[in-house]
């Protein structure tokens, strides 16, 4: 396991500090703020830890509602709406400085068996010999701003392989879909609930940066406000986070200065492992 997964594994464990209230620290990612990806892995942790060990998230929902500090601890707030027959309810409320930053619901299910169907995995090219993200941003990092250049040049916890990789300083337009090869940057214990975590933590990436590909803009270029504004997920069969996921991308609607972006995660053997949706405000600065 990398030294930077090795930190992220620690800090998604959160620390309990009350029955119903866990703390957790941030990873600087050399962006000056908390990384969604963090917070969404850890609220579901802290979610996580009030249920009993036989029932696994199936689905959760989160609002972005305040920028977060890398410098200042976050506090989780636990409130144990329903634990019912077969499903248990938990909301979680991220708080810092005694303003809430961010608000999930999640919902754990006892395992049972079922009804059984799922949409394709896509025919796409494998992840051997694809170069990583890492390794394309390290290409241009002389067309980056300064302040950006450490950090797109750092190790991540999470290896991301692009398929038709676009230059974020030089975007063309295309139509609003990617796909790209998802792994921990390592291997991880056996634990189901932290690959859970982890690919809550790794569902954030490449939303956003879909949603701009028909208009031919990108965050990197200036000019734009970009942000998250809500998250959601759904956890359909078991995986492994150190194995590659195959995460399909497409925006259906970009209007009213927000992008919507849904996600589908394969496993290598083509199974439907998860979804997820997100909507985040892509507009363009005006000056003042």
């Amino acid at each position: 396991m990398s030294d930077v997964l090795n930190q992220l594994v620690q800090l998604l464990t959160l620390e309990r500090i009350e029955e119903n209230l866990f703390r957790g620290q941030s990873q600087d990612l050399g962006w000056g703020q908390v990384f969604g990806g963090q917070v969404l892995g850890q609220a579901l942790s802290a979610a996580a830890r009030t249920v009993p060990a036989d029932r696994r998230v199936h689905s959760f929902h989160g609002y972005f509602l305040l920028t977060g500090r890398v410098d200042l601890p976050i506090v989780y707030d636990v409130d144990r709406i329903r634990d019912g027959k077969s499903f248990t309810t938990r909301r979680v409320r991220a708080i810092q400085k005694g303003q809430a930053i961010f608000s999930m619901s999640a919902s754990f299910q006892v395992q049972e068996d079922g009804f059984e169907h799922q949409a394709p995995m896509p025919q796409v090219d494998g992840p051997d010999g694809l170069p990583s993200q890492t390794e394309l941003a390290r290409r241009i990092l002389d067309q980056l701003p300064p302040p950006l250049r450490d950090r797109f040049a750092a190790e991540s916890p999470v290896e991301i392989r692009p398929i038709d990789p676009q230059n974020p300083m030089n975007p063309d337009v295309r139509p609003p879909h990617s796909a790209a090869w998802i792994r921990s940057n390592g291997r991880l214990p056996d634990d189901p609930a932290l690959h859970r975590y982890l690919l809550a933590y790794a569902s954030d990436f490449n939303f956003l940066s879909t949603a701009m590909y028909p208009h031919g803009v990108s965050w990197l270029k200036g000019g734009m406000q970009v942000a998250s504004l809500d998250h959601a997920m759904w956890f359909h069969r078991d995986f492994r986070m150190d194995d590659w996921l195959l995460q399909v991308v497409e925006s259906p609607s970009a209007s009213g200065g927000r992008g919507l972006a849904l996600a589908r995660f394969y496993s290598r053997d083509g199974r439907l492992v998860a979804s997820s949706a997100q909507e985040g405000l892509i507009r363009r600065r005006h000056p003042r």
